[in-house]
């Protein structure tokens, strides 16, 4: 798979949540008619407002994997900053309500 589009540095990311595709492929004399459906990874994505998906490859899987977990390690980073600029914000209008009662 090719990196991020951003730049040759950056590794790529991705949003969205790693399942097994099962299906039947509707041959009826594949074994899938009575026995165990095709299975493929798949990744279901948000896109537009509505869940879309793409199926994988197992050659994909550990580059998806890794592509999930820089996303999931820097939307922490993100939501930790929000947290601690909700707190500052917070602080400094307790700070001015003190100062305008006085």
């Amino acid at each position: 798979m090719p990196t991020n589009q951003s730049g040759p540095d950056e590794a790529m990311m991705l949003r969205g949540t790693l399942f097994t595709l099962s299906r039947r492929c509707g041959k009826p004399t594949c074994r899938c008619a009575t026995g165990e459906p095709h299975e493929s990874p798949a990744l279901a994505y948000p896109e537009g407002g509505r869940t879309k998906t793409l199926t994988l490859t197992n050659a994909n899987l550990e580059e998806v994997r890794a592509a999930l977990a820089r996303y999931e390690r820097a939307k922490g980073g993100l939501d930790r900053r929000a947290d601690a600029g909700i707190a500052a914000l917070r602080s400094s209008l307790a700070a001015a309500r003190g100062r305008s009662r006085s």
